[in-house]
């Protein structure tokens, strides 16, 4: 698994629940360091030996967690660059769906290596009602779509129902009911904004 990844995960659980937390993961899971570096590739099995850890620790399932962690990418004021690239796929929540079909290939664009599920929209614009594909080698990254979907439509002010389908063969699907574009006011956001080093 990309460093990139783990360096999230740990991240989250840094932000989220603090370093004695972190701590505890680390000594249950074996992890062996306290940090990931973002650049290097890891063993899928550490990756999974921490969310498991974090699980256990925390009385949560891992759903629940991966659910949480694509939230906090969008939300958390420390990794604001990610929302700025996801906001870049459009003026309204419609138009940020329909971009999804080209995030894996953006993802290279800044980093080569990384190697995202690819994600396939159906549906039609016109009922609001939308079925979002996840085709990868790694379960779970439809859950962590789930909250980074929700939090992106509270980001644009979008009021939406969302479904984890399940998943099976490498693929997870996630239902997606747009009940209105412009439900509240959403967070402010500008193009034109420049990106700043702690952004």
């Amino acid at each position: 698994m990309h460093g990139l990844i783990n360096r999230s995960l740990e991240c989250f659980l840094n932000d989220t629940y603090g370093t004695d937390v972190w701590q505890d993961v680390v000594k249950t899971s074996g992890l062996g360091f306290e940090k990931f570096e973002a650049m290097l590739e890891y063993e899928d099995a550490l990756t999974f030996a921490v969310l498991e850890a974090a699980a256990v620790r925390l009385a949560k399932s891992t759903d629940t967690l991966l659910m949480d962690m694509g939230t906090y990418l969008v939300s958390s004021p420390n990794v604001k660059s990610l929302r700025r690239l996801l906001r870049f796929g459009g003026d309204t929540f419609g138009e940020f769906l329909h971009s999804l079909d080209d995030l894996q290939d953006r993802a290279r664009l800044a980093v080569p290596e990384l190697d995202l599920p690819k994600l396939c929209l159906l549906g039609s614009p016109d009922s609001g009602s939308f079925n979002l594909v996840c085709k990868g080698p790694h379960k779970g990254f439809g859950w962590v779509m789930v909250g980074l979907l929700q939090a992106m439509a509270d980001d644009y002010g979008a009021l939406v129902l969302l479904e984890h389908q399940g998943c099976g063969d490498g693929v997870e699907e996630i239902s997606i009911a747009l009940i209105e574009s412009s439900y509240t006011d959403g967070r402010d956001f500008s193009l034109a904004d420049p990106v700043r080093a702690d952004a």
